[in-house]
């Protein structure tokens, strides 16, 4: 059986430090639900664990030698919420029980756990969590440069937070060229966290971004690790160098995405033919807000302007609902309907 996350198997991760209650879970979890387990004895390793490699389900103790649980708890969340997680502990007190819920924990189970509960417990949270890897849609938004997808994109990806969707940015330069790449990550970060979505950032050169080799590895490592359903990138007409070669190489890397779109960026021709208009009136002041984020670029930079951002989207209003729309061209449409209305040109 395929695991939610696209493994052979479920994989779990078992974090705890008494060697007999660790084997008694590692051998109910692989004979009774089919999983693949992975054991570390301590907090350091359970989080040189999930580092490393993604998980379908994480069970750690409270008490580690090195580390309490729960903090390795919300490492596990704030790296993917929808991995169930289940605490064990081998005091049975409510402000244990608590402090577990409040970390993430999908369920508390106190030692000795009976293997009846302990299968019961983990095969429902993992049909619950396959159920919804299928159900929600998983978007990575790719650009080459820190503000090249906010410009181009950041309205639809704020309807898709809206909508419930998971979200990720994956930037393949630190912008050096066009600034300090230590202020450029910090402000990527800080508009990622204003769109509702998760950053990646890579460092290709700036300028020179090769068309395969480093960039098809880097947006295919996103890929595998995100698994995503839709993809938003650079179009080919495009004037900068950096974006058609990412453009060509986000073509190889995803090629089996459903879905896949490109945005309009300042440095677009006139060759761009958009046939999917995106209404973003509900998101545009979230998609200036985030845009201001870059803020050793937005004084010096004119296609920045809040009247620029909002110019372009009202002439694209021409093609779509609403008073403001970002313009996306359709590479791939896997899906009937896309992940939430959107109208097409007529």
């Amino acid at each position: 059986m395929q695991s939610a996350t696209g493994h052979a198997q479920p994989l779990a991760l078992i974090v705890e430090d008494d060697a007999a209650v660790a084997e008694f879970a590692r051998c109910a979890l692989e004979h009774s639900c089919g999983c693949e387990v992975v054991v570390a004895a301590d907090g350091a390793s359970g989080s040189a664990q999930l580092a490393a490699r993604s998980f379908d389900i994480v069970l750690t103790d409270i008490e580690l030698p090195d580390a309490n649980g729960l903090e390795l708890a919300r490492r596990s969340k704030s790296l993917d919420p929808e991995v169930p997680l289940v605490v064990l502990t081998g005091h049975q007190r409510f402000d244990y029980a608590l402090d577990a819920l409040r970390s993430g924990a999908d369920a508390f189970l106190v030692k000795p756990v009976q293997a009846g509960e302990l299968v019961r417990t983990v095969s429902s949270l993992l049909a619950e969590s396959r159920a919804l890897r299928r159900e929600t849609p998983v978007v990575l938004a790719i650009g080459a440069h820190p503000d090249d997808v906010e410009i181009g994109c950041a309205g639809s990806l704020i309807r898709h937070v809206e909508e419930g969707h998971q979200v990720w940015l994956l930037t393949l330069t630190g912008g050096e060229r066009g600034g300090v790449r230590s202020e450029r990550v910090l402000e990527s970060h800080a508009a990622a966290e204003l769109i509702g979505a998760r950053l990646i950032m890579q460092d290709l050169p700036d300028t020179d971004v090769p068309e395969a080799g480093a960039t098809i590895e880097a947006i295919s490592r996103a890929i595998e690790q995100i698994k995503p359903t839709h993809v938003y990138t650079h179009s080919l007409n495009d004037n900068h160098q950096d974006h058609r070669a990412v453009h060509r190489a986000t073509l190889v890397a995803a090629r089996s995405v459903p879905e896949l779109c490109c945005y309009e960026s300042p440095s677009t021709s006139i060759s761009f033919a958009p046939s999917r208009f995106v209404d973003v009136t509900g998101a545009i002041d979230g998609k200036l807000e985030a845009i201001r984020a870059f803020r050793s670029q937005y004084s010096t930079r004119s296609y920045l302007d809040d009247e620029m951002i909002r110019s372009t989207a009202r002439y694209w209003s021409r093609f779509g609902r609403g008073r403001y729309v970002e313009a996306l061209e359709i590479v791939r449409s896997g899906d009937p309907v896309s992940a939430f209305s959107l109208p097409t040109a007529a």
